[in-house]
């Protein structure tokens, strides 16, 4: 089965769209940039030499520093499909970073976002 062409896409391509949705929505693009922190592990100047080496999104992943085990508490539809039902790992990867820029362009609060029990 061939691979879904997000897999060879450069992540570069796809960041700006997210920068433009979060910033269309008055959020910034340092909130992007945090998500996608939380999410791999990449260090800012770790995730500009990405972008910069325009890196496809399989690698990007793959590549990622370090995972967020919390991810899993990512629950939702991405078009039209439930993330926590997609059985590629990969692709639910993709998905998650979906879901949270999604997050972030609805207004929806980052501890809320970055899955952080709230304090009590």
């Amino acid at each position: 089965m061939a691979k879904h062409r997000i897999y060879t896409t450069s992540f570069a391509s796809v960041y700006p769209h997210y920068v433009a949705k979060a910033e269309k929505k008055g959020r910034t693009k340092a909130e992007v940039d945090q998500i996608i922190s939380w999410l791999t592990g990449y260090s800012q100047k770790a995730l500009d030499a990405q972008i910069e080496k325009r890196t496809d999104f399989e690698t990007f992943f793959a590549q990622a520093p370090a995972i967020n085990p919390a991810r899993t508490a990512i629950k939702g539809v991405v078009c039209g499909i439930r993330v926590e039902d997609i059985e590629e790992p990969m692709t639910r990867e993709f998905r998650y970073l979906d879901k949270l820029i999604d997050e972030l362009a609805r207004g929806k609060a980052m501890d809320k976002i970055l899955r952080k029990p709230s304090p009590n």
